[in-house]
């Protein structure tokens, strides 16, 4: 290959890499990375669809990489500053401020926001309780943020923080409504509810397994063969190699096969939005935990889906509370309530430990589950 088409498809891959990890790129977030993706859109377009059945569209202003849904319990919830995941009334608020603003003017005052989003709220059936309650100015101002993370909107006069604590706080605002219409990725047309609204967002189409399966590798930890239907899990058991081959070229990924499944690893570090193993007080008790979990059940190393002791995960956390207490976060240590809860949180999305019971019925146990594995203990003589 010559520097040149060596060169070409670097920067292809940066490019897509870029969309996989920010699927919202704009000049402002990404200065360097955005000339990249409209140098070579077309080519990233197509090869987006042909892989995975994402739509991209590129604009002077933006470029919004459409993904699809992955189905029930399989989303990525999104997060206030400071941590805490947006309760069902932030995501109603970020709606409905959503569906105002590809209609509004270029410019609005927060309380017109306010009175718009409460209009539609009323609209569409939603009863919101009165806007002077602190939780709901907070919700609000949770949406708020997000939208500006996401450069639909932006501060010019005040800050819409301070609504938070003062109904009657003030802010001007500026809306990019090109963005705010390419916001949204589902197919709201074809959907009455929001479960038809799921399963339409992760329908494959007409490309089957090869779309589905693709897409659960590259947007979660790991794809476990029991997860996956009988016709998946023969495409994928038929494909791995060539997909392993692809993964590498078009997206620098590794790709780790096992008899239980399959998971994609980024060498760079950059495309996951979870961070394990990490810094921090949850990240650390959390690789510790499995760590013990590990050695305690597998003594062997290997797992595949083991049930989990009642009282084991509060055992041992308690032990490693008492051991790092100095070096943990005093909030945390102080209510193993909520570290057990945040523990426990982190490594189910990892898909190390999964729930023991059916996926409709309130979970009372754990399982520790094959990648696991990975986390076992170093033994050095």
């Amino acid at each position: 290959m010559s520097d040149f088409a060596t060169d070409l498809a670097a920067e292809r891959r940066a490019a897509a890499r870029l969309l996989l990890a920010s699927p919202l790129v704009t000049p402002e977030t990404h200065p360097d990375g955005f000339p990249l993706i409209r140098r070579h859109a077309d080519e990233l377009a197509r090869r987006f669809n042909q892989m995975l059945g994402y739509r991209l569209v590129v604009e002077s202003g933006f470029a919004r990489l459409h993904k699809a849904g992955l189905g029930r319990d399989a989303g990525r919830r999104l997060e206030r500053r400071s941590g805490a995941p947006f309760t069902p009334r932030t995501y109603a608020y970020l709606a409905l401020i959503l569906s105002t603003l590809v209609t509004a003017p270029e410019q609005l005052l927060l309380s017109e926001v306010v009175a718009r989003t409460r209009a539609a709220a009323a609209e569409a059936g939603i009863d919101l309780s009165e806007p002077n309650r602190a939780v709901e100015r907070r919700a609000m101002v949770a949406a708020l943020k997000q939208l500006m993370a996401w450069q639909v909107l932006a501060e010019d006069e005040g800050s819409v923080d301070t609504y938070a604590e003062n109904d009657e706080a003030e802010a001007l605002v500026t809306i990019d409504r090109e963005i705010a219409r390419r916001l949204v990725s589902g197919p709201i047309g074809k959907a009455a509810t929001a479960e038809e609204l799921i399963e339409w967002a992760a329908a494959p189409g007409h490309a089957g397994p090869r779309h589905y399966v693709r897409r659960r590798l590259l947007e979660t930890p790991v794809v476990y063969i029991d997860d996956l239907t009988g016709e998946q899990s023969d495409w994928l058991r038929r494909n791995q190699r060539r997909e392993q081959r692809t993964f590498e070229e078009l997206f620098g990924l590794d790709t780790e096969i096992r008899a239980e499944g399959v998971a994609l690893l980024d060498p760079a570090g950059e495309l996951s939005d979870l961070e394990f193993p990490g810094t921090g007080t949850v990240p650390w008790a959390a690789l510790l935990l499995v760590e013990r979990l590990v050695e305690l059940l597998t003594p062997d190393g290997s797992t595949a889906g083991l049930p989990i002791p009642d009282g084991l995960i509060d055992t041992v956390l308690r032990e490693l509370i008492e051991r790092h207490r100095k070096a943990w976060s005093t909030q945390l240590t102080d209510a193993p309530e909520l570290l057990r809860g945040a523990v426990v949180d982190l490594l189910h999305r990892m898909r190390l430990i999964a729930p023991a019971d059916p996926p409709d019925e309130p979970t009372t146990g754990w399982m520790l589950m094959a990648a696991a594995a990975r986390y076992a203990p170093e033994v050095t003589t």
